[in-house]
């Protein structure tokens, strides 16, 4: 890797995330913000930046209360001549987020910027700055690229818990100073709600920290909004948020668990039983509290491709929004999918127009994992080793594009499952043979319940090659299994190299891909 030094970098966030600590964790336990007797806005929840291209980035920030958006840039940590951005008057029908796009920024350089909150009736009074930073994608293939991979954050009733020093997962991604950090969904657990103290196996106790919206599972736009705020109330979260720019995309628990369009809810915990209705909701508190480019259009989709220079393009799918109902997943034929037919084809288009060394698919849900819903199958592989049925016809349909269209360098990262692995997909061990070999690669869960290995179904020929899960379901944090990835390519040899970690940062696997291969 050729990436540049960063001196003083933690520095000079060091002050305004501890200042973004003292607002926000005391306010959730009831406790005034140190700034808010001065009737000036804060911005206690800190920032975040998402979706940063060569020349541009999305800022984000929550207020306490209406306020004008305002966004700085430097080059510098001191904010000498800075450019000044006006952004969004944030109120109550966003919940008082809001995202100001930045445009015309400098290829691969260090972008320091800081967000003023302003009284809409007095716009000379501010609230205190909130710093963040971050690196825009390099033009400059020699620059290289690294980022990090993960997903399932405060799931199966495990949340912050201070004793165990809340997400600490977070420290150990940003240790590796990654351009970016790639969200595989299950962001939040809307369907999970959050108690005090769970009993451990072994006699201990975990506490969490709890809210209101985080007793129930969600239902009201407000409590789908709480669910973002509570995650935020973790100072490593924060502090990472604002160093490390994301690319979101979203599964099932930002609803409810295996949802599809059109589905009925027999959970007897829901006086709202459409889940249309939820999912309106859910994508409304969503795309308040991510900055996410596609959102702000009139379409508001979530699947995307974000280019990160001349290395690296990323495919940001949706397996959710479009999917049919879930079934035993044999049908002989199934145009819906698990991606919907218009998505489908634009993943096509996109691959085919794409001219990075490398193709990341991020793909919320894995290929050829078996992930049952009851007697139904909530992903894309139902278990039959056979020819490809179902939503697997949709994946052999990709498969046998990227081959005769001879795109190289795509890599399958995903999440969901809850433990980590890797599989190389060989069509010599597959029943469906049209297709060149590729890898996908699993990771997770950030903070959340840890499961064992799913089985593997035959029909695209996995060969599971590493494997980290526990042997009983519902592994808390503190029994470990909380994984995350990480994918570094170089700028001079175009290698792309995956990591395994744990999270205290440990490699548990290391796979190299040679660039310019159809398949590996």
């Amino acid at each position: 890797m050729s990436h540049r030094p960063l001196p003083g970098r933690r520095s000079v966030l060091r002050g305004s995330l501890a200042a973004s600590a003292a607002l926000s964790l005391p306010a959730a336990l009831g406790a005034a913000p140190a700034f808010a007797r001065s009737g000036r806005p804060t911005a206690g929840w800190g920032v975040q930046a998402g979706d940063v291209t060569c020349d541009s980035g999305l800022v984000w920030v929550r207020s306490d209360r209406p306020a004008r958006m305002i966004v700085e840039t430097s080059a510098t940590e001191s904010f000498r001549n800075p450019h000044r951005w006006h952004g969004p008057l944030l109120g109550p029908g966003t919940d008082f987020t809001g995202t100001t796009r930045l445009r015309g920024l400098p290829s691969g350089e260090q972008i320091h910027y800081r967000v003023l909150l302003a009284d809409p009736d007095d716009p000379r009074r501010t609230g205190e700055p909130v710093t963040g930073t971050f690196r825009t994608a390099s033009a400059r293939r020699r620059d290289g690229v690294r980022f990090v991979w993960s997903g399932d954050l405060a799931g199966q009733g495990w949340g912050i818990n201070p004793e165990f020093g809340g997400y600490r997962i977070y420290d150990a991604m940003g240790a590796l100073d990654p351009d970016f950090f790639l969200c595989s969904g299950d962001n939040i657990y809307a369907d999970g709600p959050i108690t005090e103290t769970v009993a451990l196996p072994d006699g201990r106790t975990w506490r969490n920290i709890t809210t209101e919206e985080k007793a129930k599972v969600a239902e009201t736009l407000a409590e789908f909004r709480g669910n973002f705020r509570y995650n935020l109330l973790d100072e490593n979260l924060r502090a990472f948020n604002a160093r490390v720019p994301s690319i979101v995309q979203w599964d099932d628990h930002e609803v409810t668990n295996n949802w599809y369009p059109g589905e009925i809810l027999t959970d007897a915990r829901y006086t709202e039983k459409r889940v249309d209705v939820l999912a309106a909701r859910a994508r409304q508190a969503f795309s308040e509290y991510f900055p996410i480019s596609t959102l702000r259009r009139p379409d508001g989709r979530v699947y995307r491709v974000q280019h990160h220079g001349p290395l690296l393009d990323v495919f940001v799918l949706d397996m959710r929004t479009y999917r049919n109902a879930n079934s035993p997943g044999d049908q002989p034929t199934d145009p819906q999918g698990i991606l919907g037919r218009e998505q489908l084809e634009w993943l096509k288009r996109e691959l085919a127009r794409s001219r990075a060394v490398w193709k990341v698919i991020a793909s919320d849900m894995p290929i050829g994992l078996v992930v049952p819903d009851g007697q139904n199958i909530e992903a894309v592989a139902q278990g039959d080793p056979g020819k490809p049925l179902g939503r697997e016809l949709q994946i052999a349909e990709l498969l046998r594009f990227v081959k005769h269209r001879r795109i190289t360098g795509t890599v399958w990262l995903t999440a969901d499952v809850h433990h980590t692995s890797a599989q190389h997909y060989l069509p010599s061990k597959a029943a469906f043979t049209d297709f060149e070999p590729f890898w996908e690669f699993v990771s997770g869960p950030l903070n959340a319940g840890a499961f064992p290995a799913n089985a593997l179904d035959g029909t695209f020929g996995p060969d599971r090659v590493f494997v980290k899960a526990p042997t009983t379901a519902n592994v808390s944090p503190a029994g470990g299994f909380q994984f995350f990835g990480e994918v570094d390519i170089d700028g001079h040899s175009g290698e792309l190299t995956v990591r395994l970690r744990e999270q205290d940062g440990t490699v548990l696997y290391t796979k190299v891909l040679q660039p310019g291969r159809v398949g590996q």
